[in-house]
């Protein structure tokens, strides 16, 4: 694994984001971590990287990790443009956009974008719309163990124990904390005008979801897809709402098998 730093310009101002590429050549992926910060994809990305012919670009959102955020930088759709113009910074072209959880809302925020670079995306447990019934969890409430208990499908393997972070680990994660909360927004990890620009997302798209996930429900990611033309929905079982953590080598093969098809350049894979 390598990181760049890359200085992106919007409207707003100019800012850094760190990005992690794994891999040196093959079908490029962007890699959008969730509110655990990315050590949640890190694993990952270097798995599909290993095992297939793949290039992941995993960027830091800003304000994660230690990592600083610009004071107007305070939403999804600010974050989704900064990520197409990175993908603009990069060359990159024929890109599969693969987000969990709150990088799922980046995702599809990007998507709707229509940026001419992506072939396709893939949201595996993405939150970001409100379905009636089926409430997010207020993740910012919950201890770990309440977090892990609602996010796995077997808690029993992920058991964490706060007092054996270091002072240093510590910062990092009320770090992640702040900046999630400062990009869920008001309306609790959701945009309720979200629904309505999904319509407009044209690129193939893939919506994944552990069977298990009690942050975010299956229906709750039937919802999801059912609001994106054309987008399959696969259900993932024995996992919950991080497959990539719980079960990486059932998830690897779904997100590759749907980037290979949807790819537009067949030469790289």
């Amino acid at each position: 694994m390598t990181s760049r730093t890359h200085t992106l310009t919007l409207d707003r101002g100019t800012f850094d984001v760190t990005v992690d590429l794994h891999g040196e050549q093959g079908h490029p992926f962007l890699l959008l971590h969730g509110g655990g910060g990315p050590r949640t994809v890190t694993p990952f990305a270097g798995l599909l990287a290993e095992q297939r012919p793949a290039r992941v670009f995993a960027p830091v959102h800003p304000g994660f990790d230690g990592t600083a955020r610009p004071d107007w930088l305070t939403d999804v759709s600010l974050l989704a443009q900064a990520y197409a113009r990175l993908l603009q910074t990069l060359g990159l072209r024929d890109v599969t956009v693969v987000g969990n959880s709150i990088g799922g809302w980046i995702a599809a925020e990007l998507a709707a974008l229509g940026s001419d670079r992506i072939s396709g995306v893939v949201l595996v447990n993405a939150v970001g719309i409100q379905v009636p019934g089926h409430p997010i969890a207020d993740t910012l409430s919950l201890t770990p163990v309440e977090l892990s208990r609602l996010s796995f499908h077997d808690p029993s393997k992920f058991r964490f124990d706060p007092s054996t972070l270091t002072d240093e680990q510590r910062a990092l994660t009320a770090a992640n904390r702040s900046a999630l909360q400062v990009y869920s927004g008001p309306h609790a990890m959701a945009d309720p005008t979200l629904t309505g620009r999904l319509a407009k997302i044209a690129h193939p798209t893939l919506v994944a979801w552990g069977a298990s996930d009690r942050v975010v429900d299956a229906d709750y990611g039937r919802a999801y897809a059912q609001a994106i033309p054309g987008a399959e929905f696969r259900l993932l079982d024995g996992t919950g709402h991080m497959p990539q953590t719980e079960t990486p080598e059932q998830l690897l093969p779904v997100i590759w098998d749907f980037a290979d098809g949807h790819a537009v350049d067949q030469s790289r894979n």
